[in-house]
C-alpha cells in the first residue's frame, strides 16, 4: 500500500551504455519520449523510464540507481498499480507501462540479483504530457476516471 505521501528520492540519467549513472536534482520529461539527455529516451518506446522503489533498494542492501533506474520513489508501491495508471510527479504525466524483468547484467551488480529482483525491478512508465520534476516532488496517482482523456 502506497504511504500518504509518495514522492521521489533520486533521479539519475543514463548517458552511455555501462557508463556510470549520472546523479540529477530535476530532469525534463519529454512526452511519448523519455527524460531529456537520457540514452533510453525514444518515440514510442514503452521503456522511456524505469521508476524504482527505494524500499525494494533498501531491502536489498543496494543505492539509489545502482540497478539503474532513472527515478526512484518512496512510499508508492508500484506491483499494486495496473499497467495504464497515470502518475502526475511534478509538470509531468507518466503512465504505468510494465513491469521490468531483470537482466543478466543485474548478477554483475551481486551474482544472484537478477532472481532476487524477480517481480521487483520496478515498472517501466511513458511519458504522457512533459514536463520537469525533481528530487523531493510528489507523485500523485489519478483516479481512473481523471486519468483517461475524454
Amino acid at each position: 500500500m502506497a504511504e500518504p505521501n509518495p514522492r521521489v528520492v533520486a533521479l539519475h540519467l543514463s548517458l552511455a551504455s555501462r557508463a556510470p549513472l549520472r546523479v540529477m536534482e530535476r530532469v525534463s520529461a519529454v512526452a511519448n519520449r523519455g527524460l531529456e539527455g537520457d540514452r533510453h529516451a525514444k518515440a514510442g518506446s514503452h521503456r522511456q523510464v524505469l521508476l524504482m522503489e527505494a524500499e525494494v533498494l533498501e531491502s536489498l542492501g543496494l543505492a539509489a540507481g545502482e540497478v539503474r533506474e532513472q527515478v526512484t520513489v518512496r512510499g508508492l508501491a508500484l506491483d499494486r498499480l495496473p499497467p495504464g495508471t497515470r502518475l502526475r510527479v511534478g509538470e509531468a504525466l507518466l503512465e504505468l507501462a510494465k513491469p521490468c524483468d531483470p537482466c543478466e547484467r543485474m548478477n554483475e551488480i551481486r551474482p544472484g540479483l537478477m532472481t532476487t529482483l524477480e517481480g521487483r525491478r520496478g515498472h517501466f512508465v511513458r511519458v504522457v504530457t512533459s514536463g520537469s520534476f525533481a528530487v523531493g516532488d510528489a507523485l500523485t496517482i489519478l483516479p481512473a476516471e481523471a486519468a483517461k482523456p475524454v
